[in-house]
């Protein structure tokens, strides 16, 4: 439930720093690679890019 709810709480917010407080973890990177959103994230802007 913990990982479910800051997957949504992301989507819904887009606040890491806010996770990275709630999951008491170390830094930013630590929290978006725990709920697992590192690949939506890169699949997200490689979707986006256009030369």
């Amino acid at each position: 439930m913990r990982k479910s709810f800051g997957y949504h709480f992301y989507k819904q917010y887009k606040d890491v720093a806010a996770l990275q407080e709630i999951f008491n973890h170390s830094s930013p990177a630590v929290a978006v690679r725990y709920i697992g959103i590192t690949q939506d994230i890169i699949d997200e802007k490689v979707y986006g890019f256009s030369l």
